[in-house]
């Protein structure tokens, strides 16, 4: 099945997408950085990668009506304008690039897409653009009119869906906050997934349930202890956070196994990985030297999933790019053990500096949520093509 998938990053989205068998048409990407990453990828032949179409350009410069017959569109509009450590200014932010994923679907008339980006865009400060995109995206051809404003093209968008005409919608669309852990991540990432059906394949759907979940994991760790004999580690006396003892009482209450996998950990991700030095024996695990502790900035446990990673080199405020060990002591996590915290293959090579790196994977989407996802939106289109 064909797709597009724009605002492409470093191509975690894209790689889960791929995974899940859709083929891209093309991939969209305008930084640097970025674009040299998936370009060196490509050259080197890793998998799904090999195959991309990469054009590296503002999304704005494109015309979409050239590509036709497109299964799924896919992205991340830049998160910036609705990220909780950024200015805030939602629809006012010059990134905000919303209005280009919405012109895309307008343009392509994709059978599905798949848009996500930061949990902030679900606080209260921003629930009217949280309607206006949603409204938007249901109804793509009512487009915004040259000198309106944002608001009163939601006003106008409301009176439509209200109206008998709006009983014509383009895409049925379903949005909500995520945490990329329950969905196989080894990293605590809570981001804003919107999922778009063209009406034709009617309501009968939902978004794809988790797969994963702390409860399971505090099961496997605390009840059934398999968690420490697989890694060969000994066991800690109680759980390793607040969340987590409750996740156990939870499931000691109800004395039964629960049916998910268990969050991936920290542990699970990078255990098998030599302990990092100055020099590059693995490729991007080397040590970045300068971590260090203190309130508020305590780095990701072994045996929980990550924090989620950030884009800053140095991921401030809360030490999110550290690993810290039973005694408290911290180090910066490698390119490459945050390149498997967001589920790169050990083959990908992650381009640049150690502050590019690091900014790329920042803002990366797990491959496993996008596999996931993508793999339900494509059993629903085959489902009702084959009915």
């Amino acid at each position: 099945m064909r797709s597009v998938e724009l605002f492409a990053g470093c191509g975690g989205l894209a790689l889960g997408i791929a995974r899940a068998g859709f083929a891209h048409d093309i991939i969209v990407e305008r930084d640097s950085d970025s674009v040299t990453t998936l370009r060196e990828n490509k050259m080197r032949q890793i998998a799904h990668v090999r195959d991309w179409p990469i054009a590296q350009c503002d999304t704005r410069e494109l015309d979409f009506r050239k590509l036709g017959n497109i299964d799924l569109l896919s992205g991340g509009p830049p998160c910036q304008p609705f990220s909780i450590g950024g200015l805030h200014l939602g629809p006012r932010d010059p990134r905000n690039m919303w209005p280009e994923a919405i012109r895309a679907v307008r343009e392509i008339r994709p059978k599905a897409f798949i848009l996500e980006n930061v949990r902030g865009l679900f606080r209260p400060a921003f629930a009217g653009y949280l309607a206006y995109i949603t409204l938007q995206l249901t109804y793509p051809d009512a487009k915004l009119r040259d000198g309106e404003s944002w608001k009163s093209h939601l006003t106008r968008l409301r009176q439509h869906a209200e109206s008998r005409a709006g009983q014509d919608a383009a895409y049925r669309v379903i949005s909500r906050a995520i945490n990329a852990a329950d969905y196989g991540a080894p990293q605590k990432r809570h981001r804003a997934i919107f999922i778009g059906m063209a009406t034709q394949y009617g309501d009968d759907w939902s978004f794809p349930a988790a797969t994963h979940s702390q409860e399971a994991l505090a099961w496997s760790k605390h009840v059934a202890r398999d968690y420490w004999k697989r890694h060969h580690v000994r066991r800690m006396s109680g759980p390793a956070s607040v969340s987590e003892g409750q996740a156990l009482k939870r499931v000691v209450a109800r004395n039964k196994k629960p049916d998910e996998h268990p969050w991936l950990t920290v542990r699970d991700a990078i255990s098998d990985l030599p302990t990092p030095t100055k020099t590059e024996k693995v490729a991007g695990h080397w040590q970045h030297p300068g971590a260090r502790a203190y309130d508020n900035h305590t780095g990701s446990h072994h045996d929980e999933p990550a924090k989620a990673l950030k884009a800053g080199d140095h991921g401030v405020p809360g030490g999110e790019n550290m690993l810290a060990d039973r005694q408290n002591r911290v180090r910066y996590f490698t390119i490459r053990e945050m390149a498997r915290l967001q589920q790169f293959p050990d083959d990908f090579i992650i381009s640049g500096s150690w502050k590019a790196a690091t900014r790329q994977l920042g803002n990366a989407l797990p491959t496993s949520v996008g596999q996931h996802i993508g793999g339900a939106v494509m059993k629903l289109v085959q489902s009702k093509r084959s009915g």
